[in-house]
């Protein structure tokens, strides 16, 4: 017979180049730096799938910038692959954008 363990779960250990999430309300992304100090690129997965690459930015530290998006992503709009990117940019900056807020627009 066996018993059921009880002792408590601990959480994983967060990922030390994990850099904070944003959304478009239809896809979680997170970003990751190349390293913990002072990293040269970052990248951008979707849907807590490190494979689902969605943009890579590199040069970081050259300041000679330059983005590579994943097959699935650039063949999305010059303005969601803008939005995106300057997403990704504020959270490997300043950490996690909040989700993006339920808007009720009443016109009466």
């Amino acid at each position: 017979m066996s018993y059921p363990s009880t002792r408590p779960r601990t959480a994983p250990a967060p990922d030390p180049l994990e850099r904070g999430r944003f959304s478009d309300g239809a896809h979680r992304y997170t970003v990751y730096a190349s390293s913990a100090d002072a990293p040269d690129s970052f990248q951008v997965c979707a849907d807590d799938n490190r494979a689902d690459l969605v943009l890579i930015v590199s040069g970081l530290t050259s300041q000679n910038l330059h983005a590579t998006w994943g097959d699935e992503w650039r063949s999305r709009s010059a303005e969601w692959r803008e939005w995106a990117r300057s997403a990704a940019f504020q959270v490997f900056h300043n950490g996690s954008l909040p989700n993006p807020a339920k808007t009720r627009y009443c016109n009466g």
